[in-house]
């Protein structure tokens, strides 16, 4: 389950911005997570509260906003919304499509004491 290892990383750089910052708790991080990636939102859930155990980030709330994914089409020219990594264009049905948003995972937000 590599979201472990993408949860420590999460806590890591909450870390240094303790560091950068000196704020004594966190209170809430919020991710953002493309629709497209990898990292399964309910795995993330599942894996902060064993992996924020002894760190800064214990008890701290893990929001996740998910980020719809998008693509270029270099077909028809067009930026389309995508479900799917490896979908088809919707208006013209190319099969090769640049995603362009989606396909992230981004430790957007922390409210801290």
């Amino acid at each position: 389950m590599h979201e472990v290892s993408l949860i420590e990383n999460v806590i890591a750089l909450v870390e240094d911005q303790r560091r950068t910052e000196s704020f004594a708790r966190v209170r809430v991080i919020r991710l953002q997570v493309g629709a497209l990636g990898h990292a399964q939102p309910d795995c993330l859930r599942f894996c902060f509260d064993a992996v924020a155990r002894g760190t800064i980030a214990e008890g701290a709330t893990l929001e996740i906003d998910m980020i719809a994914g998008q693509g270029h089409c270099p077909a028809c020219r067009r930026i389309v919304a995508l479900e799917e990594r490896l979908a088809a264009c919707p208006l013209c049905a190319n099969p090769e499509v640049h995603i362009i948003v989606g396909d992230e995972l981004r430790l957007a937000e922390l409210e801290v004491d």
